[in-house]
Formats: C-alpha cells, structure tokens, sequence
C-alpha cells in the first residue's frame, strides 16, 4: 500500500495549468522543466507520485514529492534550477549591477592607471572603491560580462557583442548585427 500524502498538491490555477502545458510540450525548453511540468500535471490529474515520475521519464515518487512541496511554495518558480551544491554564492544580482557598473565607467588614467579595462585593473577598481566589492575574483568579473554579452577582443578591449566600428569614408560608424545574440547560443 502507498504511503500517505504529506502535502497534496494545492489546485492550479488556470494560467499556472496552461503554463505547465506550454513548458510539458515545448522542444525548446530544458528537459529538467519539461520533466518537472510533466510530474506536477500528472500529480494534478490524481496520478501517485511514483506515476508521476514515470510518466515524466523519472524514477523517484520522493522527488516529485519534493517538487509538490516546492510548487505549493513557489509556484512555477518550482521549476527553475537551484543552487546546485558547492560553495555558497556569494554574489548576486546587485553586485553583478555593481561590476557592470564601474565596467560601463571610462577608466581615468589617473586614478586608475589605464586607458581602457582589464579584468586586473577592473578587479583593482573594484576592491578600491568605497562601495567596492573587496573580495571579487577576476573568474567573477569575467563570467558577470560574459552573462552581460560582452567578449574579449583582439585589440584587447571589451566590446558589446555584435556591435562593431567600422572605418568609412564619412568617418567611424558603430554597425549592430541583430542575430549576434541567436548565432550565440
């Protein structure tokens, strides 16, 4: 015989039910929220959890058990990947805004002894500043621009992906490539 239900599944909604069905049905989604949308439907069909897991492709009824709890919770934030183990993170979205922030600053040559951005000198700016970050590796700078869109270019300077100077006959015009972000991923 099954073991009781701790914590059923609470009703959906109407949009969190479409939703579901969107994300259940969509090839372009990861398959951890595709697995996810398929248990959390078959949980609100009045399937069992290890049917459910099944019926998503999984093994555990106690992981879509822990699903159910965080979806009662959560609501479809449920879905989304979490903090997978390892050391915690220590920096969040503010302080990502923040090296954005003094990355977008022109460097003063003077202060801060460069013309154009390294990730060395960025990193000293930061651990400097008053409202710095005095801990902040480079390994952080980098992945924060990298997750901006930002690259690493020959000249040594970072630029806005898909955005380049072009030397003219009327001067140096900035071209944009709409695709840069699809040709991306």
């Amino acid at each position: 015989m099954a073991h009781p239900v701790k914590e059923p599944l609470r009703p959906l909604s109407a949009a969190e039910r479409m939703e579901l069905h969107r994300i259940a049905r969509a090839s372009s989604e990861r398959a951890d929220r595709v697995a996810h949308a398929k248990a959390l439907l078959a949980v609100a069909d009045g399937r069992p959890f290890t049917a459910a897991a099944q019926a998503a492709g999984r093994q555990s009824g106690d992981a879509v058990a822990q699903l159910v709890v965080r979806f009662n919770h959560d609501g479809l934030g449920a879905l989304d990947r979490r903090h997978g183990g390892g050391p915690p993170v220590t920096y969040g979205p503010p302080e990502r805004q923040r090296i954005l922030q003094e990355f977008r600053r022109p460097p003063d040559r003077e202060r801060d002894g460069t013309a154009t951005w390294s990730l060395t000198t960025l990193q000293r700016a930061l651990q400097q500043a008053p409202d710095g970050l005095p801990a902040v590796s480079t390994a952080t700078i980098l992945s924060t621009l990298w997750e901006a869109g930002y690259t690493w270019q020959q000249s040594r300077t970072w630029c806005q992906t898909g955005t380049v100077r072009r030397k003219r006959k009327t001067g140096v015009v900035t071209v944009t490539d709409p695709d840069a972000t699809p040709k991306k991923s």
